[in-house]
């Protein structure tokens, strides 16, 4: 019997670990997304700054919105996983750039944040909405 008390308490820290992470993650993209697309004087500075041309930040700005639909809806596994790839590249790349432009640490924190926050929701995202099982 605490075997099955154990495999429920698992099983609910696992779900609020990966809703709580994808709720932070889907709130941060959305808001810098929207940031980008509404070509917010802030975002624009910061894009400049990195050394990149402002309509990056409107290209950023649609694959974020488009990355926290596909990540939250049901189904779509393959494209989620696409959502995933893009959100970290983004997310790397911007931490990257912080430190290639001579930023501290403290600049680039934001960033290195949504990184970790997409390697959790990832991880521990739910069975049904994983390409493979762990069944080989």
């Amino acid at each position: 019997m605490t075997g099955e008390i154990n495999i429920a308490k698992s099983s609910v820290l696992q779900k609020v670990t990966y809703w709580t992470a994808t709720g932070l993650l889907a709130a941060g993209m959305l808001s810098g997304g929207l940031a980008q697309l509404s070509g917010a004087q802030k975002s624009a500075e910061g894009i400049i700054h990195l050394g990149y041309p402002v309509y990056l930040m409107y290209i950023l700005g649609i694959w974020k919105i488009a990355g926290v639909i596909a990540i939250l809806i049901p189904k779509f596994k393959l494209l989620k996983e696409w959502a995933y790839a893009g959100f970290f590249f983004a997310m790397s790349g911007a931490t990257l750039s912080h430190i290639a432009a001579g930023d501290s640490f403290s600049e680039a924190i934001a960033s290195f944040t949504f990184i970790l926050l997409i390697l959790i929701s990832w991880y521990f995202r739910p069975s049904e909405r994983k390409i493979m099982s762990d069944k080989i």
